[in-house]
């Protein structure tokens, strides 16, 4: 009885503390905490190419149950980290597109599934069957518009904030071996937090909130080396990703009559610069400092379609332009998609016309974001 008096004294006083924190709640706080003493294989999947957010939270939340479970959960992302998150890797983290059947059978297997940083299977590819059909209890943490709740028995979902590592922050602060201590992380646990919260607001350019600067103060006086962190995610690229960076945003980028930019990178042109995954990442941000451009659009062939990322000043969806023509969502400001050929082009060739026609529409009808 001491313990939960000790408890509710507790989350009375983190609430009062953070007043703009709508979620998450601290008896389903209590619920997943439950959940994860009681499970005995623990598998955490997150989105295909995974970024930093979703390998941040993903390794975070890995450290956390590893140290105070007494137990190990399982990292399995679809496809390999970007050289840049290399430092994330552990024994425990596998790329499921290394060994497919191995992956599957560990979901299958599980007894607890924890999906960070998307809003539905679709988003792991090749592993959403599995996923869907696994019978372990399910838990969600995620930032992203339209979660499929139906899939889960239990849901994090808050759209006010930067990242999903900033989301799974606040749910381990309501931990009971935490206690809104945030030097009771374990070390590996604040690092990859950092990473992923560093990340997903471009190091802290944009979906900055409160609680964000918050976390990010707290994990420093934890004792978070960030100017260390900074310097492995940004200043460790190869010179490939410059001059790949340099082509694309000098020659081959293309600004419309209404402010869209856009950049076009074939799979030609990766094998002539060498590029790799992750070398491209971020490069969909860099129009967005010219004055005119209001919206961004950058299309990386992958494999017989173009991935599309999608950014805008405020006042433009980007969500809304990815909804409806690039197959995807989003947030507000930073969406993503894919565009088929020859279901919505007759060849990659007619890409910048469809990109043309697209955004004139769009533009011409999009009002300011509320």
């Amino acid at each position: 009885m001491k313990f939960i008096y000790e408890m509710q004294l507790f989350f009375s006083k983190f609430a009062a503390q953070n007043t703009d924190m709508h979620s998450p709640d601290p008896e389903k706080t209590l619920i997943a905490h439950d959940m994860l003493q009681k499970a005995e294989r623990i598998v955490i999947v997150s989105h295909h190419h995974p970024d930093g957010d979703a390998a941040g939270s993903s390794t975070a939340l890995m450290h956390f149950i590893n140290s105070n479970f007494g137990r190990k959960a399982q990292v399995i992302l679809p496809t390999a980290l970007p050289e840049a998150l290399d430092f994330l890797l552990s024994e425990d983290v596998c790329a499921a597109e290394d060994d497919i059947a191995a992956a599957k059978a560990a979901i299958a297997s599980c007894d607890l599934l924890i999906c960070l940083d998307f809003n539905t299977f679709s988003r792991t590819d090749f592993l959403e069957e599995s996923l869907r059909t696994c019978n372990a209890r399910k838990i969600l943490i995620d930032h992203h518009l339209k979660p499929d709740t139906d899939c889960f028995d239990l849901v994090f979902s808050k759209i006010e904030t930067s990242s999903a590592s900033e989301l799974l922050y606040d749910i381990l602060m309501l931990m009971p071996e935490i206690r809104g201590d945030a030097s009771r992380l374990p070390a590996a646990c604040a690092t990859a937090l950092m990473t992923g919260m560093t990340t997903d607001t471009n190091n802290f350019a944009n979906s900055v909130f409160p609680g964000t600067l918050r976390m990010a103060s707290a994990l420093l006086e934890a004792g978070v080396d960030r100017d260390a962190l900074v310097d492995r995610i940004f200043n460790c690229y190869r010179e490939n990703r410059y001059r790949a960076m340099g082509w694309l945003t000098g020659e081959n980028m293309r600004i419309t009559a209404n402010g869209v930019a856009y950049m076009i990178l074939r799979e030609t042109d990766s094998r002539r610069f060498g590029l790799r995954e992750g070398d491209t990442e971020g490069f969909v941000n860099i129009p967005l400092g010219i004055k005119s451009v209001r919206m961004t659009i950058f299309l990386r062939e992958d494999n017989g379609f173009f991935r599309v990322s999608v950014r805008s000043k405020r006042g433009i969806s980007a969500n809304r332009l990815a909804r409806e023509s690039f197959h995807g969502g989003g947030h507000e400001q930073a969406a993503g998609g894919r565009l088929y050929w020859p279901d919505d082009i007759s060849s990659p060739d007619a890409a910048a016309d469809y990109i043309e026609q697209v955004t004139a529409r769009f533009m011409q009808n999009e009002q300011p974001s509320k």
